[in-house]
């Protein structure tokens, strides 16, 4: 029995989470495997880089998934429900990051950082997994954690969402405005029909392309199926802010018995989660940028308290990375149903 090389294909290669996919995978234990760039429309043909070595992004169609052991959707919601049965066929293990198979019969939503201990998990039936939204990620990191050492009665967190959280079109709307609007030119609203460059929104108007109520939703869904009964009640509300990338989120956790701040931070720390003490900077969209953690700092409410049941939780994390890494996470346990190797 000898070691199968592994093929792993991006279906929607040039999308932002696609190019994030392409490069987390070469950091990973899927970093020896054979990966194939798909995409449609201009995207097919065009060059891309992978580990170093320029590649073209082939056509995607159904023939394109043979072979493949493992398949990432990462562009056009539309395409990945085309394409992911042809994935299937094929024998893919399948992983959703665009969330068009929510809903699908059979298929799970899935965060193995937050669910590593679940009874639910994949089996040889499950026919794909969507990769939860990273919002949810960080919300189920955050109950997990602290649901192991404290008691949490509840959850309340505003969450501040960048562009690139709505896609290329939605980044190249909001710089365009931010052009326009500081050369007193009329601004494009193609994609969210409202001004969001310098300004904080609840909601977008009627015309437009994303919605930020079915944002706020998924993540409502996705919080509860990957942490079930398990974890606190959650309040959520979503502003749209004016910057390209990196999620923040001001969390309140309300606890059912005092705890010190140090009990906090120390019962948030873990692999995933980096707590940020009060002596140096504060997180941020930026300082996040680039990093695989979830950046977090503590804050009890009051501050000067010794003890209380209330605590401030200031996060960031770069959302399109957390969402590669989940995804690549969600591959790795598929990967444990997949055959061992091939026969000589």
């Amino acid at each position: 029995m000898a070691k199968k090389l592994e093929r792993v294909g991006i279906a929607g290669a040039s999308s932002l989470v696609g190019k994030e996919l392409a490069e987390e995978l070469q950091e990973s234990v899927l970093a020896t495997a054979t990966v194939i760039l798909l995409d449609e429309g201009d995207a097919a043909g065009q060059l891309e880089t992978v580990a170093d070595e320029v590649t073209f992004v082939q056509k995607m169609e159904p023939a394109a998934f043979e072979g493949m052991d493992f398949v990432f959707f990462a562009g056009d919601p539309e395409a990945t429900l085309r394409h992911w049965r042809d994935a299937g066929r094929w024998g893919a293990s399948i992983v959703d990051t665009t969330y068009a198979l929510e809903g699908e019969k059979g298929v799970l939503v899935r965060s193995p950082w937050v669910q590593d201990d679940a009874t639910t998990k994949p089996d040889l039936k499950t026919p794909g997994v969507v990769s939860a939204h990273p919002v949810a990620v960080m919300l189920g990191l955050v109950a997990k954690q602290m649901q192991e050492g404290l008691k949490v009665r509840s959850l309340a967190a505003t969450v501040m969402q960048p562009a690139s959280e709505h896609g290329r079109a939605a980044m190249d709307e909001l710089h365009q405005q931010t052009v326009n609007l500081l050369s007193f030119q009329q601004i494009p609203k193609d994609e969210y029909d409202a001004q969001v460059a310098f300004n904080l929104l609840p909601a977008f108007g009627e015309e437009a392309k994303v919605k930020l109520s079915a944002m706020a939703q998924r993540v409502r869904n996705h919080y509860a199926a990957i942490g079930g009964e398990k974890f606190p009640e959650l309040a959520l509300t979503v502003i749209q802010v004016p910057v390209f990338h990196g999620y923040a989120l001001s969390i309140m956790v309300e606890l059912q018995e005092p705890a010190s701040q140090e009990q906090v931070e120390s019962a948030l720390a873990c692999d995933q989660i980096d707590v940020v003490m009060d002596d140096v900077d504060p997180p941020s969209n930026l300082s996040a940028a680039g990093q695989r953690d979830v950046l977090v700092r503590v804050t009890a409410e009051p501050a000067d308290a010794a003890v209380a049941t209330r605590f401030w939780l200031w996060m960031t994390a770069d959302n399109l990375k957390l969402t590669a890494l989940n995804a690549i996470a969600c591959a790795l346990e598929l990967r444990k149903l997949r055959p061992v190797g091939s026969v000589q």
